[in-house]
């Protein structure tokens, strides 16, 4: 008789919340178990495997287990630490859809021209995929700096309080060549932006020339100071006498949230250098357009008005860093001689090497930011 009272006393506490807690209990145990059995996969995979051969395999699995997000997910938790560059590097149809909208924007400009109505480029038209209305209709680019070499305009991004901007400018007094170099120059940023607290390549992709960055840089007083993690790749296309840069935001495994920092995840940045006569003569054109989410709570005409004053600023100072290299011939590096599209002979023999074998956590939450 008395196991059967406690039995059903036992019963009686489950209703309600009890039994709905003991299910969580046992949901908890499962995943532990899993988790400690995806560790222990992961480890005898390392020892097995190189790393090389490890991205492979992951990658297959990956695009196997696309569309199935429950799947993928477990099979990243699976492969800790390893980055699938079959699905973040930068494609050439990006860098192709960038130097399109440059040379669209030149024809354009050139029609206006030859007619006499202006001798600046004209409002760019909407074609950027993602920046439609309810109705279909692409969102119409609105001019905020109007400028003899400096023309910025912005566009709201549809379902957000955020927009989206495009700068096309001039310079005449340095190379497009010297320009290029200084903005892919990550030990040369940090000397001339006070801004930045931090920035490094994580990673490097031997098929593509993509890197992976890490980037944390200060935002003014009083906001947090915000992180990029993102990925980048550059290509001179000395055919068409135009230089590209491509970059978005993506998740690296080695660079976890930071409490320190706020982590910014959507972020696009496209820059197109047309030189005027070469790479190595005085005088270009520009075109950058960006965008990202600082996740700030402030309203969108303070966001819009930071971003129009910010990026001004940072162009100059990006100007002026290029004066001075060029002044005081300040060593930076050459990204053009050695593009990441033209591999060495040893990046060549890993990458071969490692095509013969292998044929045989979540940082903290803030709800508000400043």
């Amino acid at each position: 008789m008395l196991p059967r009272r406690l039995l059903a006393a036992w019963l009686a506490g489950t209703r309600g919340g009890g039994l709905l807690a003991l299910l969580a209990n046992q949901c908890r145990f499962v995943t532990g178990l899993r988790v400690r059995r995806a560790q222990q996969i992961a480890q005898l995979y390392g020892r097995l495997y190189s790393e090389s051969s490890r991205r492979v395999l992951l990658g297959r699995l990956w695009r196997r287990l696309h569309g199935r997000p429950g799947h993928a997910s477990a099979l990243m938790a699976a492969f800790a630490g390893v980055f699938v560059w079959d699905e973040e590097r930068i494609q050439e149809e990006e860098l192709q859809r960038s130097i399109n909208e440059m040379k669209r924007l030149e024809e354009m400009s050139n029609m206006f021209q030859s007619s006499g109505v202006q001798h600046h480029p004209p409002e760019p038209k909407a074609q950027t995929e993602g920046n439609e209305d309810s109705e279909g209709k692409e969102q119409p680019w609105e001019m905020v700096m109007d400028k003899k070499h400096f023309k910025l305009w912005r566009r709201p991004i549809t379902g957000t309080h955020l927009y989206q901007y495009r700068v096309f400018g001039t310079y005449t007094d340095v190379t497009p060549r010297q320009f290029f170099n200084v903005q892919l120059d990550t030990e040369y940023r940090k000397k001339w932006d006070a801004l930045v607290i931090k920035l490094e390549v994580i990673e490097r992709d031997v098929v593509s020339g993509s890197e992976v960055l890490h980037w944390v840089t200060h935002f003014p007083y009083p906001m947090y100071s915000r992180d990029y993690v993102y990925v980048r790749r550059y290509s001179v296309d000395q055919e068409n006498n135009m230089m590209v840069l491509v970059s978005r935001a993506v998740e690296h495994p080695s660079v976890p949230e930071s409490p320190e920092f706020v982590r910014v995840r959507s972020y696009e940045s496209q820059m197109v250098i047309r030189p005027h006569k070469s790479f190595d003569e005085n005088g270009f054109d520009y075109l950058l357009t960006y965008s990202d989410n600082p996740q700030t709570v402030f309203p969108r005409y303070c966001v819009s008005w930071m971003v129009s004053s910010g990026m001004p600023d940072f162009l100059e100072k990006l100007h002026m860093a290029t004066l001075k290299a060029k002044n005081m011939e300040i060593k930076v590096k050459d990204y053009i001689s050695a593009k990441p599209l033209e591999m060495s002979s040893e990046a060549k023999a890993t990458s071969q090497s490692s095509e013969r074998k292998n044929e045989g956590s979540c940082g903290p939450a803030r709800i508000e930011y400043a």
